[in-house]
């Protein structure tokens, strides 16, 4: 039977476009939409169709517009990346033989409907190339009910592999049956091309529906019969529904001037090809075709491995990469101890490798170690199951003897291990007994010093990224929502390239991200200097955990719970009625539309907004609103710490241990999670009450070390500014002496009222605050708090000259520095939107001072750690919140600790204003604050 393939190149566009990363050609020119889908016209033309046609959109109305006027008008234009794509990706096709098939008037969809009906019913089996799942409705099966052969039309998403051939698999991907896609669209509409469905109607809703009266006019009939919210909400667009219906179909009867038996392949353009192939950089592309394969594989690692059943490396040309680095690899499944001495004995010869851990859990503290994978070389791993307890799982080497065999390898300090977010499994192998030495690179790390707002910094992200590499999810290995499994019931055959690829994937990342800070001195300095030392820092202090009350945290939630009761029925007596405070909707229906207050902050849909910023803004105009905000912020302490964290005590250690995100917050600052401790409020007397239920052992002390006013210096220094730097020097208050300078007094006759405005300029400044903002703060006028804003920069004009100054280098560089030379990267810097080039403006001025002090704290934490060592039976680092460091002491060891711990703070960096910590003790974090 002749085969005709239909190819939606307008969609394929779109989707390689947004699935690929933004690469160029080394010339800068756009190419990563365009080389997924030569890729994909490669893999098409290996199968060797009997006829082929490329359909694109035709410009200009079709049909439908006149149909509706509102039809895709909410559509964005094409970026001006993706346009440039779309004449090389014509050029391509031509040379490459396939006829380009544009027909004015109608959509490219309607064109391929067209053709596909023709030839199905002319006896051509038909492939439809799309990702569009409108198309699903041609769907008609390839052999007859009695079994016979005939032609039918199917669907394949040729970049993921997908296929629709029959009535079963279009039910099994939307619940309804080809010949009732048309009515399933028309009921959820489509945002993406603006046709309005029934409201909350999504695609279970449309199924159940159609399966119980059949079609769009049995729904239409019985709507009368359909209760609740969504069947108003379908009597409201009863009228809408049948044009819907004819805007979702797809004609397939569109006058052409060719038929389906002219669309045979022509011969290639083979020097078009080559100079097409050569000025976009597709390297393997050009090289099947000098060989005279022109159509075989995919370029750059974008042959489809499936043994395991996965697709793998789907790859994109990354610049200067050598191909292999998104080629698909060779796995091995170690199982017998003969295996494992031959990797050992790898590992061992090698000066570095990659590893990774499998577990049953996402708590390092808790998992067990089901697995390990290594890598020596790239495209070649192993994985060691340990762990893997499914029936009829083949028998594994004992997790014991595995780890014993590793030991003299993973605690050797001069065989270099690299990881991805490697912390975790230093957690894992530790909580097993296998202490690592030598952790050396982690390519998460790699990645956020070399640019922390480029890409997410997960292996998935990076390899995409700068591997060109698609790799195999955990979903695809082990299930989604309720039916995943844990790690340690998959199958080895699916567990293997899963688990190795990820060592693999950890060794060539490195090889590409190592070279890139390599080339940049200062970032490899953060890096090395800053970075990689504190992943131990970091393990260290999560292991060690800090000691909570439960007790006193249960009778705090009980005084909470307590207070929330009392302003719920005080709101109810202002509201004269109950109602759910925690519901924003029913909040905004009681202030503005019976209360008549007005709505001063909206959502970004225009709708008035009951977030803190809205009450905050009414609660002086009725004492509702501030009733609610105190309610509010009585259940997040309650939900979120004093119920949360005694459930979160580790039943072997009886501690909370948190888990510190090193890649988070571009500008180095530290984030926690699980609990979060850095966002436990200190300013309220709540907040900190929380905080007394952090404890000491008996015989032990809480001491906690904190910067004094950091970032305040960091202006200093780099500003400059020699009255800053006079009143730093001279160890004066820095609010009290802005005060003097900027209303005339001396520091004797400052009033609270004044050092209290100055206080607000000095860190409004630093953070981008307006006049406007300033002036609500200290709730005076907007021309007052100008002249404040005046007289501050006129008494310290070299702060002035440094927000000028970054905002330039911003502007020219697209980053700027920390003192230790950490890049901040500013997507916005150059937007045409004003809003969203101020905010960047803002954050260049903050972002040093911001990033400079979290330098200074991993730096100490770093040389304090090291001091820690011999003394870990005696004091122990257990938080770092902001710019504190907590820790857990020996009493009769404080005063040492005290002294060492505050020099090594102060010595973290070399300003022209002194670093000064203050320091506190106590029996409890409060105590000691």
């Amino acid at each position: 039977m002749k085969r005709l393939v239909l190819i939606d190149g307008s969609s394929y566009l779109y989707r390689a476009f947004h699935a690929l990363p933004p690469l160029n050609n080394a010339d800068g020119e756009p190419t990563g939409a365009l080389f997924g889908v030569v890729n994909m016209l490669r893999a098409t033309l290996k199968e060797k169709p009997d006829y082929v046609a490329f359909v694109v959109d035709a410009p200009g109305r079709t049909f439908r517009d006149d149909l509706d006027e509102q039809y895709k008008a909410n559509r964005p234009p094409m970026p001006d990346d993706l346009r440039s794509q779309v004449q090389p990706m014509c050029d391509i096709v031509q040379a490459l033989g396939i006829d380009i098939l544009r027909v004015d008037g109608v959509e490219a969809d309607d064109v391929i409907g067209t053709l596909a009906v023709q030839a199905a019913n002319a006896g051509v089996d038909v492939t439809i190339s799309t990702s569009d799942k409108d198309f699903a409705q041609l769907v008609r099966p390839c052999v007859t009910a009695d079994g016979g052969e005939c032609a039918g039309i199917t669907l394949v998403n040729t970049m993921s592999g997908s296929r629709l051939e029959s009535d079963e698999a279009v039910i099994g991907k939307f619940g309804v049956r080809a010949d009732q896609i048309i009515d399933y669209l028309a009921l959820m509409g489509d945002k993406i091309d603006n046709i309005p469905g029934v409201d909350k109607c999504g695609p279970k809703t449309a199924a159940k529906w159609l399966a119980e009266h059949g079609s769009l006019d049995g729904v239409i009939a019985n709507a009368g019969a359909i209760k609740g919210k969504i069947g108003d909400n379908l009597r409201a667009v009863l009228h809408r529904l049948p044009l819907n219906r004819e805007l979702t179909t797809i004609r397939t009867d569109v006058p052409l001037d060719q038929r389906h038996d002219q669309l045979a392949l022509r011969d290639q353009d083979v020097d078009a090809l080559r100079a097409l192939y050569a000025r976009y950089g597709f390297r393997q592309a050009l090289r099947d075709l000098e060989a005279g394969n022109g159509a075989a594989g995919s370029d750059e690692g974008g042959v489809r491995n499936t043994a395991a059943g996965y697709a793998r490396g789907s790859g994109a040309p990354v610049d200067g990469l050598d191909p292999a680095l998104s080629a698909p690899g060779e796995y091995e499944t170690v199982l017998t101890r003969e295996q494992l001495d031959q990797w050992i004995a790898r590992l061992r010869a090698a000066n570095e490798f990659a590893f990774d851990t499998e577990t049953d859990s996402l708590d390092a503290l808790c998992a067990n170690l089901v697995g390990l994978s290594f890598a020596v070389e790239q495209g070649r791993a192993c994985y060691i199951p340990v762990g893997h307890d499914y029936p009829g799982a083949p028998e594994q080497l004992p997790r014991a003897e595995v780890l014993d065999a590793l030991r003299p390898v993973m605690t050797d300090p001069a065989v270099r291990k690299i990881g991805q977010h490697g912390k975790y499994d230093l957690h894992v192998l530790r909580c097993h007994g296998l202490e690592v030495a030598g952790y050396s690179d982690d390519t998460m790390l790699e990645s956020f010093v070399f640019n922390a707002t480029a890409s997410r910094h997960d292996m998935d992200s990076l390899a995409s990224r700068y591997l060109g590499y698609q790799t195999i999810k955990y979903a695809d290995v082990a299930g989604k929502g309720a039916k995943q499994i844990t790690f340690n019931q998959v199958a080895l055959e699916d567990a293997t390239p899963y688990a190795a690829e990820d060592a693999d994937i950890t060794l060539r990342l490195h090889r590409v991200l190592g070279p890139k800070l390599a080339a940049e001195p200062a970032l490899e300095r953060v890096y090395r200097e800053i970075e990689v030392p504190l992943v131990g820092v970091l393990e260290r202090i999560e292991a060690n955990g800090v000691l909570v009350d439960g007790d006193e945290l249960r009778r705090q939630s009980s005084d909470l719970g307590t207070r929330m009761l009392a302003a719920q029925q005080r709101a109810t007596e202002l509201a004269g009625r109950t109602f759910n405070l925690d519901s924003p909707k029913q909040v905004c229906a009681l202030l503005f539309e019976e209360l008549k207050l007005p709505a001063l902050v909206k959502t970004p849909k225009g709708q008035p907004s009951a977030n803190e910023e809205a009450l905050e803004a009414i609660a002086d105009l009725h004492e509702l609103p501030r009733v609610i905000l105190d309610y509010r912020s009585l259940a997040k302490l309650r939900s979120t710490y004093t119920d949360k964290l005694p459930l979160m005590v580790n039943a072997q250690s009886g501690r909370v241990h948190t888990s510190y995100h090193q890649a988070g917050a571009a500008t180095g600052r530290l984030a926690s999670s699980e609990p979060n401790l850095q966002n436990i409020p200190i300013r309220t007397v709540d907040g900190r009450r929380i905080r007394t239920a952090f404890v000491a052992p008996p015989g032990r002390r809480i001491v906690a070390c904190d910067y004094s006013q950091i970032e305040l210096r960091i202006m200093a220094h780099l500003s400059g500014d020699e009255g800053l730097l006079r009143a730093f020097a001279a160890g004066e208050d820095i609010h009290k002496a802005t005060a003097a300078e900027v209303f005339g007094k001396t520091l004797e006759t400052v009033e609270p009222g004044e050092r209290r405005a100055a206080k607000a300029i000095n860190f409004g400044l630093m953070y981008g605050m307006s006049a406007f903002g300033l002036a609500k703060q200290l709730d005076v006028s907007r021309g007052e708090a100008q002249d404040y804003i005046g007289l501050y920069f006129s008494r310290y004009p070299g702060v002035r000259e440094f927000m000028d100054r970054t905002r330039q280098q911003a502007r020219d560089q697209g980053y700027v520095e920390t003192v230790f030379g950490r890049r901040l990267y500013l997507e916005n810097i150059s937007a045409r939107n004003q809003g969203l080039r101020a905010g960047a403006e803002r954050a260049a001025i903050n972002a040093p001072m911001q990033g400079s002090a979290a330098d200074i704290i991993k730096r100490a934490m770093i040389e304090i750690d090291r001091w820690l060592v011999p003394h870990r039976e005696r004091a122990l680092m257990v938080l770092q919140v902001h710019d504190e460091l907590v820790f857990e002491v020996e009493a009769d060891f404080v005063d040492t600790l005290v002294q060492e711990v505050v020099s090594r703070m102060c010595a973290a960096a070399e300003l022209r204003v002194p670093l000064v910590v203050d320091s506190g003790v106590g029996l409890n974090w409060e105590e000691a604050h």
